[in-house]
């Protein structure tokens, strides 16, 4: 395992201060590991960045990688949706991230992520 990345669950679970989450960041900045955050899952959990400073400085990290949505991220997620038979994209975007990047989901919804 390369890293971690993120899902909206695991943003918002951080941002309350969630042991389990801080110890899960700590311990991949101890080991040197990427940090994947998805542009779509940060824009479904920041809504006030002034008051949310543990998602500021996750983003600001070093180790953290701020991913968007580009044409090939659009092809992957949607052809991964049709195989899945799903009509959100959300947990498909988590999927083809984590395989492409070779990392584990921080997330709050695993049962989604199992399907």
């Amino acid at each position: 395992m390369s890293g971690i990345t993120f899902d909206a669950g695991g943003l918002i679970a951080l941002d309350r201060n969630n042991r389990r989450v801080l110890a899960l960041v700590a311990r991949a900045v101890e080991r040197g590991m990427r940090i994947t955050v998805p542009a779509t899952a940060l824009a479904q959990a920041i809504r006030n960045p002034a008051k949310q400073s543990r998602l500021s400085r996750l983003i600001r990290q070093a180790s953290t990688d701020l991913k968007s949505l580009d044409g090939t991220g659009c092809n992957g997620r949607g052809t991964l949706a049709g195989a899945q038979r799903q009509s959100g994209y959300r947990g498909c975007a988590r999927g083809h991230l984590c395989t492409k990047e070779g990392q584990a989901v921080v997330t709050s919804d695993a049962e989604d992520l199992r399907r």
